[in-house]
Formats: structure tokens, sequence, C-alpha cells
């Protein structure tokens, strides 16, 4: 998914609620195609990532993170 301009992979926690998660692993099921047997096989953890990802991207992360506001 990495389409966006010099960027890293960065192993980190988050806090989601639960509700969040649910929505995320059905999507990411009801998105994903099936195979010739009709098994849907989707990485959840990577579409977690990926998800988080593009939200960080679309709401323009970098320019929040810049902000020293934000750290205090």
């Amino acid at each position: 998914m990495n389409n966006f301009k010099n960027t890293l992979i960065v192993n980190t926690n988050v806090e989601i609620t639960p509700e969040t998660l649910q929505s995320i692993v059905l999507n990411a099921k009801t998105a994903a195609e099936k195979n010739k047997k009709g098994v849907i096989k989707v990485d959840t953890a990577n579409k977690l990532s990926e998800i988080i990802s593009l939200f960080l991207h679309k709401k323009n992360f970098e320019n929040f993170a810049k902000n020293i506001k934000h750290y205090t």
C-alpha cells in the first residue's frame, strides 16, 4: 500500500476501540475476494496497518506531528 512519499514502516502500539477493530475486520473480510473454494483469505493485521496509514496520510499527520502544541 505504500504509495506515499518516502515513508517508513514503524511498529507501534495504537489504542482503538473494540468496535473499530471489529469494523475493520468485517470490512476487510467483506472486501476480500474468495478463492476457488470460497474461502476468504485476508491479513486483517496488515489491513489494520493499511487503514491507519491511509487515515494518517489523508488527515495530514505530518503537519500535525510538526506542531509543537500537540506535545504538551
